[in-house]
């Protein structure tokens, strides 16, 4: 998966968690839950989708590094890079 495809996946997850989630106005650099009012559910949601459809296991210690946009690509890129 290119940084993009991570991208994409990522905002069709949130989508799916909450269809009135404005995507269109998000900066890729500010943390997500801020900016669409995500709770922890919401953001424990995000991950067990990344284990369904990927069977990526993130270690909770990991979380940090789904904050923004941009670092869920960092951080997904090399998981995902065979995918």
């Amino acid at each position: 998966m290119t940084g993009e495809d991570i991208k994409d996946l990522i905002l069709e997850i949130i989508e799916d968690i909450d269809d009135e989630a404005d995507l269109a106005s998000l900066d890729p650099a500010e943390p997500l839950r801020e900016q669409l009012d995500l709770d922890s559910m919401d953001f424990l949601d995000i991950v067990m989708e990344l284990r369904k459809r990927h069977q990526l296991q993130i270690p909770e210690e990991d979380y940090p590094n789904l904050a923004t946009l941009n670092s869920c690509v960092i951080y997904l890129e090399p998981l995902l890079k065979d995918k």
